[in-house]
């Protein structure tokens, strides 16, 4: 029986969430030092950071609807394509497909060949 303990894998990524998040709240603290070594108030700088935050959130906010947009405009565009009215039209309930004078394809019921064919067609019995 093996007595070391494993790390799983939720625990890994949580451990490295965590240091990605430290390194985030010291890299904010050394910009704030940084502002405030400049002369901005203490207050002004969190304000700056907090305007940045809000910035770059609301430009995610922004890009996001934007793909969404598009995401959907592509799945009306696939539905109106899948559902357009004139792709099977022309052929009725009494057409089938069968051999006949010009070969293998769709015959109406007065025996015309309504799909398009070549009659030169080596492959077109």
């Amino acid at each position: 029986m093996n007595t070391t303990t494993r790390t799983s894998t939720a625990e890994r990524l949580g451990r490295a969430i965590g240091r990605g998040w430290r390194a985030y709240v010291r890299g904010e603290r050394r910009v704030s030092n940084w502002l405030v070594s400049k002369g901005v108030p203490r207050a002004g700088g969190a304000a700056l950071l907090w305007a940045t935050k809000l910035i770059a959130v609301a430009l995610l906010f922004y890009v996001a609807s934007w793909i969404a947009v598009l995401f959907l405009l592509g799945i009306v565009a696939a539905w109106l394509g899948g559902n357009s009215a004139d792709h099977d039209d022309r052929w009725t309930q009494q057409d089938e497909l069968r051999n006949g004078e010009a070969g293998f394809g769709l015959y109406s019921s007065g025996g015309h060949r309504i799909d398009p064919h070549d009659p030169n067609d080596p492959f077109n019995d």
